[in-house]
């Protein structure tokens, strides 16, 4: 174990900030909590009493409710502080991850072990597991600080060593990792080091019955600088929009202004401001006129909007599209180490949060775990009818032949949400492949004999139609050649073949640097006869 971490914990700051009476106001309701389980069968908010013999006692509608302390999360001013906590695992940084995922994180780690974890609120924010071994009736086997603050103290945290995991809903910043490494902590993008758990959406929502269904960016970038201010423009009711929002330090306001905006951001007074997800949820689920973005996990009743980009590729925000990083607001959820402090006990956590037993878990937690999905490709398929649609434009010549050849072979084959992409400059796969190079070889040794496999390469549209169809298919070639190292002889159930249709089919515009990223992949299609 690492050696005991101990803090003294404050109680947390408002949750809302408004700017105008649209969020509900705080003032008294400081004695309001919210007590949620981890398994998600208890949700329930009321004024808090005391918390006594290991019981949350609160008053609501119902009369005075006892609550067992075990496996409940407390949110609100007025939960309970404890002093002197000691932990033998330190894990810092992201909100997101810390609330969202951790506690389902943490009881599925015990149970792996045979263990029970008992989830206490050290403070706001700060969430104490410990491990009873033999199912809860056992020895106390380790505990683990969750402290759920924000990406920047992540990494903060792990240069002073005061945490042993470092949260993150962004990559580590070249800085971050060369102050580390200068610190001697090895390489912060090493395998051993980073290590991707799952994939968050940044979802544009507004209200159930909004009958806006999609939105260009360009629209996007008017209603949240203030120069569309009614539905009606956007094709709705005539109605204000209530544009929502996070303040302004948030990592999730910097996401979305930096995908709308760049650096040159407008000077634009919001109708509501946000501290977290489920605040703005919730405003979603009463306001009729409000507008918003919150993550993947925290849509409840709020209606997700497709997005249309600058050259009228259209992205849902769905699971498929979040995993193959095609939506356009997709964005990784990352778990750090330092090479020279981490011992037995942090490790095995981090073991099993990359594993695929997790998977369930961060699905449960409204999260898109990294497991392989399969999409269809038949009728009713919208890059299908995409396809179909460009193909009356080129009747003869080699780019309407290539077209025709991936819509035949689409007949036979469904698309995996595994996509290959490559480093920068590279002909090598990103960190995101190395992991689904595993998954994919996992996936596959299940599949029944007979089961084709399809590596299909894709380019940019920078160079000659016939050049990048070749380059594409050499792309697709070299991934084969990392897969079968990687899987040896385990895979005789499975033929597989390679395949190169250049630039057609792009999943992102061609304009930007990021879109051509994306457009330089190599996706996995499984036959769809077995």
């Amino acid at each position: 174990m690492a050696s005991n971490l101990t803090k003294k914990l404050t109680t947390s700051t408002a949750a809302v900030a408004l700017a105008t009476g649209i969020l509900l106001p705080t003032a008294g309701l400081a004695d309001v909590v919210n007590l949620k389980s981890t398994d998600g069968t208890i949700n329930l908010s009321g004024e808090f009493v005391e918390f006594k013999d290991d019981t949350y006692i609160v008053r609501t509608a119902l009369g005075e409710l006892r609550i067992a302390a075990s496996s409940m999360i407390c949110e609100g001013a007025a939960c309970p502080v404890f002093d002197d906590i000691t932990a033998d695992v330190a894990i810092v940084g992201s909100d997101a991850i810390g609330l969202g995922m951790m506690p389902l994180l943490m009881t599925g780690f015990a149970a792996s072990l045979n263990a029970d974890a008992e989830l206490t609120n050290a403070a706001a924010g700060e969430t104490l597991a410990t491990l009873i071994d033999d199912g809860g009736f056992g020895d106390e086997i380790g505990a683990y600080l969750v402290s759920a603050t924000n990406d920047d103290d992540a990494f903060t945290a792990l240069l002073d060593r005061s945490a042993t995991i470092g949260m993150s809903s962004r990559r580590i910043t070249r800085d971050e990792a060369r102050a580390l490494r200068a610190d001697g902590a090895n390489s912060m993008v090493s395998p051993n080091q980073e290590h991707i758990i799952a994939v968050d959406s940044m979802v544009v929502v507004t209200h159930a019955d909004n009958p806006v269904q999609e939105l260009t960016k360009e629209q996007l970038q008017q209603v949240f600088s203030g120069e569309i201010r009614n539905w009606s423009a956007l094709g709705g009711p005539d109605k204000p929009i209530n544009v929502i929002t996070y303040d302004e330090d948030s990592a999730s306001y910097d996401y979305f202004m930096s995908y709308l905006y760049g650096d040159e951001r407008p000077n634009f007074r919001p109708q509501g401001i946000a501290q977290d997800d489920q605040t703005l949820s919730n405003v979603m689920f009463s306001d009729k006129n409000a507008i918003g973005y919150l993550g993947y996990a925290f849509q409840r009743g709020a209606k997700p909007i497709t997005l249309i980009n600058e050259c009228g590729i259209a992205t849902q925000p769905d699971a498929f599209s979040a995993k193959t990083e095609e939506y356009t607001l997709s964005r990784r959820m990352y778990l750090y180490n330092r090479d020279d402090n981490l011992d037995d006990a942090g490790k095995a956590f981090l073991d099993f949060v990359v594993s695929t037993e997790a998977d369930a878990l961060i699905g449960k937690s409204g999260f898109i775990d990294l497991g392989i999905q399969v999409r269809g490709q038949g009728e009713g398929d919208a890059r299908r009818a995409a396809l179909a649609a460009e193909v009356g434009r080129y009747d003869v010549g080699f780019e309407g032949q290539v077209m025709g050849q991936m819509l035949e072979s689409m007949d036979d084959f469904d698309r995996l949400s595994t996509t290959f992409r490559f480093r920068t400059g590279s002909s090598k796969i990103d960190e995101r492949g190395r992991l689904d190079m595993q998954r994919l070889i996992t996936f596959l040794e299940t599949a029944p004999a007979g089961t084709t496999a399809k590596f299909v390469g894709f380019t940019d549209d920078v160079g000659a139609f016939d050049a990048n169809q070749l380059l594409a298919e050499e792309r697709a070639q070299a991934v084969l050649a990392e897969f079968r190292a990687a899987a040896g002889d385990n895979l005789s159930n499975v033929e597989i073949e390679t395949a190169g249709y250049g630039e057609i089919a792009p999943s992102a515009c061609n304009i930007s640097d990021r879109g051509r990223e994306i457009n330089r992949r190599v996706e996995v299609w499984i036959s769809n006869n077995i």
